[in-house]
């Protein structure tokens, strides 16, 4: 069909008026310099996309010096003029994007890179950084008073990252909420071993230094990632269920008969396996350090990380973060109840499922021995406020919600609701209202009650 004069000039000027919308949309802008988490508003950033990390690491323990090279494969989401990198401490001493030279400059803990020219919206690109320096682990009252993150040992190194010490040794978007794969190759000396998270590629020495490979082929948020050097005793085989297992104990901790650690990891990980869905990456195990500044352990993916042998229940607390905390993380991390609510409800499950005693009883126990005017009854629990992230209440009141509402569903619909969580955001990022519009689903129940009273209200609910 023909047009005329008119139409054809008035189609022109359409044109000509669409594209300089698209133009202007799609003018290059710099990437925000933090996701706007209300916890922590400048970590993770803004404009990409962080797809896989490939970390290259020396570390020597004599001096605590660190030196580094990170090359992020990154989709950028908005066409970018520049983009941020969180790193704190370490000096940057060169930066190239797609293997060309790029400026940066520094602001605190945040890297502003400019690439040659504008990244366009929708393009792969990677980013490398060479860096360097000696490491300090980070404090507060967060981690229960305890130091975290990168931790000297008399051997190495115990590296353990939650929430937002990952980029206290290498640059990255550092939140759960952009999760990513990785290779992790560490350089040590001759004689210490580096466990790190996944897979072991490859192990050799040469010359007066060991190198270790590992690949985390699933995604992973950044505070989950380790790089943990010393002399370790190495166990390898396979569960039951014929998950590959890797525990590494410092040897130091050789004559601890507390539990058996690998014999409980092999065993927790196929039972959750059953009640939470398949085992949702390549391998399970643990690091057990000898760290005793540290106070605490951590859901590190594949393995967790222990600064001591720790008792049964913690151990099975840690792997049922394998599902909730690692596999499905958290979207802020005002959410932390669905890692540690879930995972201390699991040590009320693994009781109820040895015969010790049943998770109603476990409630019981910890509603009846906090009076109402306890301190512990004033945390909001869906927003504990960043300083009591990690209080008892965000643990304790968190998996008494749970039973809570198995009690109201009902164990059919309850253990439908766990497994249908975890296949839903399998890898991926999910809040308190995504879990409680499934649960509603699942249960074929409003909820709403339930959960603004257990989880929004201060104060000790009424039974």
């Amino acid at each position: 069909m023909a047009l005329s004069r008119s139409a054809r000039l008035g189609a022109v000027a359409t044109a000509a008026a669409s594209f300089l919308v698209v133009a202007a949309s799609s003018a290059p802008t710099p990437g925000a310099p933090g996701i706007g988490d209300p916890y922590f508003p400048r970590l993770g950033n803004g404009g990409f996309d962080a797809r896989h990390y490939d970390l290259d690491i020396a570390y020597a323990p004599d001096t605590g010096r660190l030196d580094g090279r990170t090359t992020l494969t990154a989709r950028a989401t908005q066409t970018l003029s520049s983009f941020d990198l969180d790193l704190q401490q370490l000096e940057v001493t060169g930066v190239r994007v797609d293997g060309r030279p790029a400026r940066f400059t520094r602001d605190g803990d945040e890297i502003t890179v400019t690439p040659r020219h504008p990244l366009s919206e929708g393009r792969d690109f990677t980013v490398s950084v060479t860096y360097g320096g000696v490491p300090r682990a980070l404090g507060g009252p967060i981690i229960f008073g305890s130091d975290y993150g990168w931790m000297k040992t008399p051997d190495g190194v115990f590296v353990a990252c939650e929430p937002n010490a990952a980029s206290t040794w290498f640059p990255s978007s550092d939140h759960p909420s952009d999760k990513a794969t990785y290779d992790i190759r560490v350089k040590a000396p001759r004689g210490l071993t580096a466990v790190s998270n996944g897979r072991l590629v490859s192990t050799y020495d040469k010359g007066a230094s060991t190198y270790t490979h590992w690949r985390e082929s699933k995604p992973m948020a950044t505070y989950l990632a380790t790089a943990t050097i010393g002399k370790f005793d190495v166990r390898t085989g396979r569960t039951p269920g014929g998950i590959p297992v890797y525990v590494a104990i410092d040897p130091v901790l050789k004559d601890s008969n507390s539990v058996d650690v690998y014999a409980v990891t092999a065993a927790a990980t196929d039972y959750w396996s059953q009640v939470f869905g398949p085992y949702p990456f390549e391998e399970t195990g643990a690091i057990v350090d000898d760290m005793p500044q540290a106070g605490f352990s951590l859901e590190v993916q594949s393995k967790p990380a222990y600064s001591a042998v720790r008792n049964e229940s913690t151990i099975v607390h840690e792997l049922a973060h394998q599902w909730f905390g690692d596999s499905v993380s958290v979207a802020q991390w005002k959410d932390t109840w669905l890692n540690e609510g879930f995972a201390t409800y699991a040590q009320w499950l693994w009781a109820e499922h040895q015969g010790t005693r049943s998770a109603h009883d476990s409630f019981l126990a910890g509603y009846d021995s906090r009076p109402a005017d306890s301190a512990f009854w004033q945390i909001k629990v869906a927003d504990p406020q960043r300083d009591t992230m990690f209080a008892s209440a965000v643990y304790q009141r968190g998996a008494m919600t749970l039973q809570v509402l198995r009690e109201r569903i009902g164990d059919s619909a309850f253990f439908k609701l766990l497994p249908a969580w975890t296949k839903l955001h399998r890898y991926g990022n999910a809040d308190t209202a995504d879990f409680i519009r499934l649960a509603e689903r699942v249960s074929g129940q409003q909820l709403g009650d339930l959960f603004d009273t257990w989880l929004f209200t201060p104060g000790k609910p009424a039974l």
